[in-house]
């Protein structure tokens, strides 16, 4: 058996792999793709750039590597505790996203804008993330991922608005998460209202007696550990 092939080998390369990741990530949280060089990586990494270029080819494959990573964080984070009441999935799912933007705001930016300049595979990937967003959002709302194709594209109109959103709340950081996550709850209850006047099927699950809007506190933490609102 060659050496590659070896389950120790292969094991140590994925961990290697994804120990590129994890430093690419903090790099580039909250820096551009053209602001960082391979040298610049390789430095930070304590790595040889060949080792980089191993892996990931080159640097745009290093930085899609990234943003794919990055998007299955966000994907899980939203999916949130399938043992949790509808609505407060729901609730939950809204802050994870804006808590996850506000912490990887450059991935964030890229996919959601593109960040390398026009890329299918960018473009696959943000594909990827509204759909599993879309999915997530109707499993918490009506108990189920098959919605008709109305409620879809329903869901697909507010979740533009809650990417556009997001991006404008990304420049202004005075306002506390808790106002985007109000709006954006209270914009998503109107669509699901809608939903339900177009697809009877679809109920709109009741609001949650313990949920209360923003109120102005400042000290938000981290939301969706700490949040007492949701």
């Amino acid at each position: 058996m060659k050496r590659s092939q070896q389950p120790g080998a292969s094991l140590r390369s994925q961990e290697r792999r994804a120990e590129l990741i994890a430093t690419g990530r903090k790099l580039f949280a909250n820096t551009s793709y053209d602001a960082l060089s391979m040298d610049d990586i390789a430095r930070h990494a304590g790595v040889a750039k060949g080792l980089i270029y191993y892996y990931f080819r080159n640097k745009r494959g290093y930085y899609l590597a990234i943003v794919e990573d990055s998007v299955a964080e966000l994907v899980t984070l939203a999916a949130s505790d399938p043992e949790l009441p509808r609505t407060e999935r729901v609730l939950r799912t809204v802050e994870a996203y804006l808590y996850f933007a506000q912490h990887n705001e450059a991935a964030y930016r890229t996919i959601i804008t593109g960040g390398v300049g026009f890329d299918t595979q960018v473009q696959a990937i943000r594909d990827a993330v509204r759909t599993g967003l879309v999915s997530t959002v109707a499993e918490g709302a009506y108990g189920r991922r098959d919605i008709p194709p109305i409620a879809r594209l329903a869901l697909l109109g507010w979740l533009s608005s809650v990417e556009w959103l997001t991006l404008e709340w990304l420049g202004h950081q005075e306002l506390t998460l808790e106002i985007p996550r109000d709006l954006l709850v209270r914009m998503l209850r109107h669509t699901l209202n809608t939903i339900e006047e177009f697809a009877p099927e679809c109920p709109a699950p009741p609001p949650d007696p313990h949920w209360r809007p923003f109120t102005g506190r400042a000290d938000a933490g981290n939301p969706v550990a700490d949040s007492p609102d949701i």
